[in-house]
């Protein structure tokens, strides 16, 4: 593919970016030793003027990619984060659009996505003919044969006979006899390649392999998929195109298809977005307020969460934001709020109530304080609030009635005022009267929104995340005030932050471990890897420790660097590092013939531009101790090899490690 043409349209908007801008020069406030207690002395301690730049790219970026330190330099630090705090006013990368194009699941409703990409019960439905087939006939054609061949397998394991498209021809499922479109395909896989194709895919190399795959036309890549059979098209998977291998997995599992395409489009953002801190925002929000993606129907919820209840708030107003998430039906479904009902006695009308199980053999429905346990814990007033045990319940109460529609009547929120406690309630002080319905819920989050530890909660965490483990008070205190005074404005804490002496000290800088999410992005970003497909590269992250969307807890993944420090997690970096130095993660190329010029005088010079400065003195000892060991000595290496070993150690450095 050749980039130029997309690489002038992004030189273009960069030139523009200056009269784009948007806000006053940051004014850095600066910082006495008396300001905190002694042990933070360094944060008092002011950067340079060449490290704010690369405190600015590490923080405040996935990592800078090639040019990047020159732009900056170009029009100006103060400039550079004002564009980066109004990202509506900076055009996106091209590429990203391109790269998430394919990711239809990411723009859907969560109705249509239940239609889409079915769950198994929902193809055994049209199997056993109790569920109506799509209107849409490539839906239908799909659903059908996902039907067949669930029918198949299970006549298979009755021990009797099954034929292909035994689902149409069953009086359930009526159709125009002449209509084929239902059936199984009778396509065979020597139809649409050559036999040297064909002999490629078993025998060839990744990339031979992939060449392969990405030749088949888009009208025929559906009938390639259920030419195969299904084990063939696991393997398949890695090397095939996104495109591609959205239809395979279609056909093997629809549900996983959403899954796919949620973990690429958070890898092709964090890669190619120009909005770098908005990604790094919706990450570290989607953090604080954490889904699970294997539980239940949240794999169909996740995108419209995160698209609709993360992405549009995250410098908008804190209260928008809670109420966005507990509304949500991701959140309603992973912390059980659905299925949160009023005690029978209290009724609206006074009359007494009973909320049967909803399926055999379950216990009867009652109050579940899952959601309001980690609202007030997690979300707002942290697990030092304030609050007690008796506030935990009575939030539960408020939010009974908070539930979810069924996925084919939309699958959104729906407010049940039958199931809802319609008693007195006292939340951390404040009297929520009898009748209030809703609104009850609402009542509690605009106290919890507005309340003095939830202003310091949420500037902790945040400093947390973009300063420090453990920040300095005087900056958590600043950050608290500006939240109190501005009604809970994300974008202007974020302000005080980045306006603040703390934040550009020598305390700061690099004393924050990158998460495998980070780490990765980072490299890809820093090596200017063209990234095509991201299957592998989420595999690597699962190997790494922070499968994404995967956190099975309500904390989400940490940022604190005790939890990504150890031996073990360290070797599986520099193992990710070399690979991706090697061009060994299939769907990402990065230039080696670029470092192979580069190194042909000096080795180091590899090392130079990944970091955009001379490597420490450890890297280079490091790179300078293995390229004068006996494996390399008296032997003739390619240069190109010499280069990507050179480069992996770099990113695999404690130096690149840091951010």
């Amino acid at each position: 593919m050749n980039h130029k043409p997309l690489r002038s349209v992004l030189a273009g908007l960069v030139l523009l970016a200056p009269c784009l801008v948007w806000g006053a020069k940051l004014k850095i406030k600066k910082i006495k030793a008396r300001d905190n207690p002694a042990e933070f002395v360094s944060f008092s301690r002011p950067l340079s003027k060449d490290d704010r730049l690369y405190h600015a790219l590490d923080r405040l970026t996935f990592g800078p990619r090639p040019g990047d330190l020159a732009q900056i330099k170009r029009f100006g630090l103060d400039k550079w984060i004002n564009l980066q705090l109004h990202p509506e006013k900076v055009p996106e990368n091209p590429l990203l659009e391109q790269r998430l194009s394919p990711l239809e699941s990411l723009r859907l409703s969560i109705r249509d996505t239940f239609t889409h990409y079915p769950p198994p019960r929902a193809i055994a439905a049209v199997a056993r003919g109790s569920a109506p087939l799509p209107d849409d006939p490539e839906l239908r054609a799909t659903l059908v044969r996902l039907a067949d061949k669930y029918l198949q397998k299970k006549a298979a394991a009755a021990g009797t006979p099954a034929r292909d498209g035994q689902t149409t021809q069953r009086g359930q499922l009526a159709r125009n006899p002449d209509d084929e479109s239902d059936l199984e395909p009778k396509v065979k896989i020597a139809a649409i390649l050559t036999p040297e194709q064909i002999a490629t895919l078993k025998t060839g190399k990744p990339e031979e392999k992939r060449k392969v795959l990405e030749s088949i036309p888009a009208e025929r890549r559906l009938d390639f998929a259920w030419a195969l059979r299904a084990p063939e098209r696991r393997q398949l998977l890695a090397f095939s195109p996104v495109e591609l291998r959205r239809d395979l997995m279609l056909t093997i599992s629809p549900e996983n298809v959403v899954a796919g395409d949620l973990s690429e489009g958070k890898l092709m953002r964090a890669v190619y977005s120009s909005h770098q801190l908005q990604e790094l925002l919706v990450d570290f929000w989607f953090n604080r307020f954490n889904v699970f993606l294997n539980k239940g129907s949240d794999r169909y919820t996740l995108p419209t969460y995160e698209r609709e209840a993360i992405r549009p708030h995250v410098f908008g107003k804190f209260y928008d934001l809670l109420l966005a998430t507990s509304k949500s039906p991701a959140m309603l479904f992973y912390l059980d709020n659905w299925q949160s009902v009023g005690p029978d006695k209290l009724g609206p009308d006074g009359t007494v109530r009973r909320f049967p199980a909803k399926g055999k053999g379950k216990s009867k429905r009652g109050l579940n304080e899952n959601y309001g346990r980690e609202l007030l814990e997690l979300h707002t007033l942290g697990v030092d609030g304030g609050y007690t045990q008796e506030d935990v319940i009575n939030v539960a109460r408020c939010f009974t009635g908070w539930t979810i529609a069924a996925p084919l009547k939309g699958g959104g929120f729906e407010y049940n005022d039958k199931v809802h406690d319609h008693g007195e309630k006292i939340v951390l002080g404040y009297k929520i009267p009898v009748g209030g319905g809703m609104n009850d819920g609402v009542k509690v989050l605009e106290i919890l929104s507005h309340h003095p530890s939830t202003a310091h909660f949420v500037s902790l965490r945040l400093a947390q995340r973009f300063v420090a483990d453990i920040p300095p008070p005087s900056l958590v205190n600043r950050m608290t005030e500006t939240f109190l005074n501005s009604d809970g404005d994300l974008r202007q804490v974020i302000e005080t932050m980045l306006s603040s002496g703390e934040f550009w000290s020598q305390g700061a800088y690099h004393a924050k471990m990158k998460s495998p999410f980070e780490m990765v992005v980072s490299a890809l970003r820093g090596t200017g890897a063209n990234v095509t497909s991201a299957f592998q590269l989420a595999n690597e992250m699962q190997k790494l420790g922070e499968p994404l969307y995967r956190k099975i807890e309500p904390t989400g993944y940490s940022s604190a660097n005790a939890e990504w420090i150890g031996s073990a997690a360290l070797l599986d970096r520099m193992n990710f590092s070399l690979a991706l130095a090697q061009n060994r993660i299939l769907g990402v190329k990065v230039d080696v013939a670029a470092w192979e010029a580069l190194s042909s005088k000096n080795p180091m010079a590899v090392a130079r531009q990944i970091l955009e400065r001379d490597p420490s003195a450890q890297t280079r000892t490091a790179i300078e101790k293995t390229l004068a060991s006996p494996d390399w000595q008296g032997q003739a290496r390619r240069q190109a090899q010499l280069a990507s070993v050179v480069a992996g150690l770099t990113l695999g450095s404690p130096e690149f490690q840091k951010r």
